[in-house]
């Protein structure tokens, strides 16, 4: 009947998400490179050949919005770092879009050093591979943490000179768009090494060489949870993210200083003119009753000359008001704009 599908039929159905990954998959560039530094461009289906499932296809989308990850799987770690979008096997690297102007010297630093094997004592496959895109990333994102500060600093310098509406302006941009955007950037790589230096089966996952080697079980019990090597590995680079990291936050914070000292020396202004429209109203009391309709015998001779005190006393008495709010003021540290 219409309508109806055979067992068979329906074993031949395929997830709509797992095609969507597939060819989203197929229709990027990918790049391999082996132990030896050979690199080759593939155009095959990426999920076949690593052994993985779509959801890791998803982790590696640049169009989706899914967070740093290092994550370890049965014989491949899929890494997603910023632009990085890499699988690591044991015994190749499989790199996205591998003519992006920031992925090509991941590229040829991979083909650098991947090479240089052969020693007892060498890294397996995967750590060094790792390494690699670790060091790349940091290296990134400590530039562009460098460059931020180099640009802001005499933008800072500026605003303390002279503070004008184009100027604050931009180290407003800097606060809310740049600044603010690469340090979660930042936190994000740093929050992932942490989450991985925390947890000793997460790191255990990674060493793909120790799951494929054909070693004897004692071995492979004895050494399933050493993962001493990998925090090696790992603990400069957080550390280096932790250094970039304290870079924005003391740029921030003087940012905000700088912000801070220019509002209250606007806080200074305000009080001096408030207090001198405190004087004013103050002195503004005698012409008022003068200017009321009730006879008074100074207007008349001989009483001419008490006009002219009537005129400067008033004058004197706010003028020493207004010294002496401003001078409490700037004794109870009011009036400081430091």
């Amino acid at each position: 009947m219409v309508g109806f599908k055979t067992k068979k039929e329906l074993s031949r159905i395929v997830p709509m998400d797992t095609l969507i990954i597939k060819n989203t998959a197929a229709s990027r560039s990918w790049i391999s490179l082996d132990c030896t530094g050979r690199a080759t461009m593939l155009d095959v289906d990426i999920m076949d050949r690593v052994q993985i499932h779509a959801r890791d296809m998803r982790i590696l989308d640049p169009l989706s919005c899914y967070p740093c990850a290092i994550l370890g799987r049965k014989r491949a770690i899929v890494l997603n770092l910023e632009h990085i979008k890499a699988i690591i096997t044991s015994e190749e690297v499989l790199l996205q879009d591998p003519k992006d102007d920031n992925v090509i010297p991941i590229v040829e630093e991979l083909k650098r050093r991947l090479p240089l094997a052969g020693k007892e004592d060498e890294s397996p496959f995967e750590f060094r591979a790792l390494e690699v895109a670790l060091e790349g990333i940091c290296n990134f994102l400590d530039a562009r943490a460098k460059e931020l500060e180099i640009s802001a600093y005499p933008e800072l310098d500026k605003v303390t000179c002279k503070t004008s509406s184009r100027r604050l302006d931009r180290v407003r941009k800097l606060i809310k768009s740049e600044l603010i955007g690469l340090t979660v950037r930042i936190q994000k790589v740093r929050d992932e090494l942490e989450k991985l230096l925390k947890d000793d089966n997460n790191m255990a996952d990674l060493y793909l060489s120790r799951k494929l080697a054909s070693s004897s079980p004692i071995r492979a019990s004895r050494d399933e949870h050493d993962v001493k090597e990998l925090k090696v590995l790992l603990e400069p680079y957080f550390m280096q993210a932790e250094r970039t990291l304290s870079i924005l936050t003391t740029l921030r914070e003087n940012i905000d200083v700088t912000n801070e000292n220019r509002k209250n020396q606007l806080k200074v202004l305000k009080l001096i003119l408030e207090c001198a429209t405190f004087c004013i109203a103050m002195y503004s009391v005698v012409p008022g009753i003068f200017g009321m309709n009730i006879p008074f015998t100074w207007d008349h001779a001989p009483y001419g000359f008490m006009f002219k005190w009537v005129i400067i006393l008033p004058v004197v008495v706010c003028a020493a008001v207004f010294v002496g709010i401003v001078s409490y003021a700037r004794h109870k540290g009011l009036g400081s704009c430091e």
